[in-house]
């Protein structure tokens, strides 16, 4: 689609992951723009056809066209994280193309990648364009000040302890335990999230090993501690959650030793191939079972019916607040930031604020263990805990695992330390 060229038009773009409430954005940017007299284009299919030069990826964006999107999941310019393989050579494609195309304002919607491309963009510009970011992101890994959440990341938690709570009564019924994966690569606030409002027996996220190199079998058995502790109080049902990220913590050749894992053509294991919850099921069995006792365990992944979901009124009111607060950011001259909104009020994050100079890499907030928010969630877990390795309690973990005390402490108490 051909566009005219225009020295007042703002350009949207959306890259990274869909997240519920991107259309949200999308029209109320548009229609504020609009209304304060500029042109509007939106970018189809994210950064990729600009580094290819393509200026067919402009679509001319009207208040008719975007009037009742906001209510609606996914994204009408579609999204993708593909950057050409040599992305510093063709860069100058790309900021050829925004300039083809007369964008001279910037809203880049996305998560941590994004964000990282428009601080790139804007420093490439050298003011001949201004760039503000919107957040995005279900993983809520941005570091937003005052635990503020990205957008998205409500709706994606509301829709998983609707799943969650769903199979948690289908584990009651039929007597059996899920293993249940979430996405967050980087931190576990979805994990965390749905698992304290959904109730689950126990959330694992990354955040709580401090090793380097995490032990698989260390993570099996805090499940398998888990599944013991249920059975020693009387239940025989469970659902663990688990944070994606764990996976990036494991040591791999240990990993190798319990199951084949592919490599890449460079001989790296492919971690993508890692499904967390069937390779935990497969040993919490066996570990289980040369205890004596024997589980029904179901591996579950949930996140792709999260992303594209119809955000919840408080991802629909946010969005409609960050569009608008993008624009108006824009026209009174801002670049450079990433647009939130605080106690009610617009305000601009600099990308320097958010950009770890050393390694060019955007901050990534991860879940503090310290904090009490933390805290209440892992005292309503079923977990073993240091209490658990004494007098009474200790006896009856020892008997429904079929071990002595003493072979109890010494199989699972190392999980203390």
């Amino acid at each position: 689609m051909t566009h005219k060229k225009s020295h007042d038009t703002v350009g949207i773009i959306v890259g990274g992951g869909p997240a519920p409430g991107i259309n949200a954005v999308i029209s109320s940017a548009t229609i504020e723009a609009i209304n304060q007299g500029k042109t509007v284009i939106g970018i189809k299919g994210g950064f990729k056809p600009l580094f290819d030069g393509n200026t067919d990826c402009a679509l001319p964006l009207t208040i008719n066209d975007v009037s009742r999107i906001h209510t609606q999941g996914g994204s009408i310019l579609r999204t993708s994280r593909e950057y050409p393989d040599k992305v510093k050579q063709k860069f100058k494609v790309l900021m050829s193309t925004f300039k083809q195309l007369g964008v001279k304002y910037l809203i880049a919607v996305g998560g941590e990648g994004t964000l990282f491309m428009a601080n790139w963009i804007e420093r490439e510009s050298r003011g001949s364009m201004q760039v503000v970011h919107v957040p995005k992101t279900i993983d809520n890994d941005i570091p937003l000040p005052g635990g503020i959440s990205t957008f998205g990341y409500q709706t994606a938690r509301h829709l998983g302890v609707e799943i969650v709570s769903n199979i948690m009564e289908d584990a009651k019924t039929t007597g059996r335990w899920y293993f249940i994966t979430t996405m967050g690569r980087h931190a576990g606030h979805l994990a965390l999230g749905i698992g304290k409002a959904a109730g689950v027996t126990l959330t694992l996220i990354a955040e709580e090993f401090k090793e380097e190199k995490l032990s698989f079998k260390k993570v099996a058995d805090v499940l398998a501690g888990s599944i013991i502790k249920r059975l020693a109080n009387g239940v025989d049902h469970g659902v663990a959650i688990l944070a994606e990220g764990i996976s990036e913590k494991f040591d791999y050749e240990e990993l190798t030793s319990y199951e084949h894992m592919e490599r890449d053509e460079t001989g790296r294991i492919r971690l993508s191939e890692i499904m967390l919850g069937r390779v935990l099921k497969t040993f919490v069995l066996n570990t289980l079972e040369s205890l004596g006792i024997n589980v029904t365990i179901v591996d579950k992944r949930i996140g792709y019916e999260l992303r594209a979901a119809d955000p919840i009124p408080y991802d629909l009111e946010y969005t409609r607040d960050l569009g608008y607060g993008a624009v108006r950011y824009l026209l009174k001259g801002g670049t450079g930031a990433m647009i939130i909104f605080s106690g009610g009020h617009l305000r601009a994050i600099p990308f320097a604020d958010l950009v770890d100079y050393p390694t060019g890499r955007v901050k990534v907030r991860t879940v503090d263990i310290t904090s009490e928010t933390y805290e209440v969630g892992l005292k309503y877990m079923i977990r073993l805990m240091p209490d658990d390795f004494e007098g009474k309690r200790l006896e009856r973990l020892a008997v429904t695992a079929h071990l002595k005390p003493s072979e109890f402490v010494s199989r699972f108490g190392y999980l203390m330390s």
